[in-house]
């Protein structure tokens, strides 16, 4: 199928986007890599009258590191988060997640903003956002706000961005002593995480003082273990701590079931894919 007839604008600026914004309402979607919109518009799935492309906005492109903080613009593409080498450097987890990413067509073209706004529960990079404790800056006509990452997935393709408004950037904390590790159980054709576990460890003198670990794939939106989290901290960081924290992922959560895997699957899965992040990392 092809998408319904709609307009095509091209935005100059974050500015200019929240203004075109304003101007068509509900009648308008934003559009960075598309890998997400389009399907969905040629599928009939969504119709809209304008398309509001901010794919070349250059405020929405830079990585950098701002006082003890790596900020991501929403419009960097997954392929530019994989070749980057301060997040090699300082996040390493980031390539790593981005190199797992779908092919090389989408890697280029899809955006980590676009990823996080559709808030697909099978992507990864919210997993990844939550693990870090990242917080996001969302732009409207009355200003900005910033919001943590624990707030901003609400459900299932739900989030905090409300009409009007529109994702701008990522800022992450970083400091010493972290390792971090991103590992999947994916979908072989579309490399969508089946489960995925997101883990960054802080670990000085071979004990885990501060652990953060989260899923993607699992449950209808993207969580925190923190049960697993508490049987890391504060013990020393070995195979049969990792084992035992490993055991208690997902307890308690609603699993999601489907043709890819069912719930048990699904919860069995979990629990293995956080021990070999975790072994990963050790």
């Amino acid at each position: 199928m092809i998408p319904s007839n709609l307009t095509y604008k091209r935005a100059s600026s974050i500015d200019d986007a929240l203004a075109l914004l304003k101007e068509y309402g509900d009648d308008a979607r934003l559009l960075a890599g598309g890998h997400s919109l389009i399907p969905a518009l040629k599928l009939r799935l969504n119709e809209y009258d304008y398309l509001i492309d901010i794919s070349k906005i250059p405020e929405l492109k830079s990585i950098s590191e701002e006082q003890g903080h790596i900020v991501i613009g929403a419009g960097v593409t997954h392929g530019e988060i994989v070749n980057s080498s301060l997040l090699k450097d300082k996040l390493s987890f980031f390539p790593e997640a981005a190199d797992l990413i779908g092919d090389v067509q989408v890697r280029n073209m899809g955006t980590i903003g676009g990823s996080v706004v559709h808030a697909d529960p099978a992507a990864d990079w919210p997993a990844l956002l939550l693990a870090a404790e990242a917080v996001i800056t969302i732009k409207g006509e009355s200003g900005s706000r910033d919001v943590s990452a624990e707030d901003f997935f609400l459900g299932l393709f739900q989030t905090a961005v409300e009409d009007g408004e529109m994702l701008t950037s990522i800022k992450i904390p970083i400091s010493a002593n972290t390792k971090s590790k991103y590992q999947k159980f994916m979908q072989p054709a579309s490399r969508f995480a089946i489960v995925g576990c997101a883990a960054l460890l802080t670990i000085e003198n071979g004990t885990c003082s501060k652990a953060r670990i989260a899923y993607a794939g699992v449950s209808a939106k993207p969580f925190r273990d923190k049960k697993v989290e508490a049987a890391l901290e504060g013990k020393a960081f070995n195979a049969d701590q990792i084992a035992s924290a490993a055991s208690l992922a997902a307890e308690g959560v609603s699993i999601m079931s489907d043709h890819f895997a069912s719930e048990a699957y699904r919860l069995q899965m979990t629990k293995v894919f956080t021990k070999r992040t975790l072994e990963a990392i050790l």
